[in-house]
């Protein structure tokens, strides 16, 4: 088993590499929808959940939605509201 060095160069390197990752990935969130209201694939990409967690999330009413036939609705300024209500500090993660 070879033994590989990593120099200060490489963390460098790899720190500015993470730093662009991490820009683009706030620069894509920050991105507000052009559109008010979204529809469940939308809102489980843009939050990064799964089908089965959106539905709890309605379920429970912790996200509101509106259905106009088969299709459900969120709207997205509500969805806002609900990640910055549940912001965990430090203090209160339990």
């Amino acid at each position: 088993m070879a033994a590989e060095v990593i120099t200060t160069d490489d963390l460098r390197e790899f720190r500015m590499e993470l730093l662009e990752e991490l820009q683009t990935f706030i620069k894509q969130i920050a991105q507000k929808p052009t559109k008010r209201w979204l529809k469940s694939p939308q809102v489980k990409e843009l939050m990064g959940i799964s089908a089965g967690t959106l539905a709890n999330l309605r379920v429970n009413g912790t996200l509101r939605f509106s259905k106009l036939g088969g299709i459900i609705l969120y709207d997205y300024d509500h969805i806002v509201e609900v990640i910055e209500s549940n912001q965990v500090t430090h203090s209160n993660y339990r």
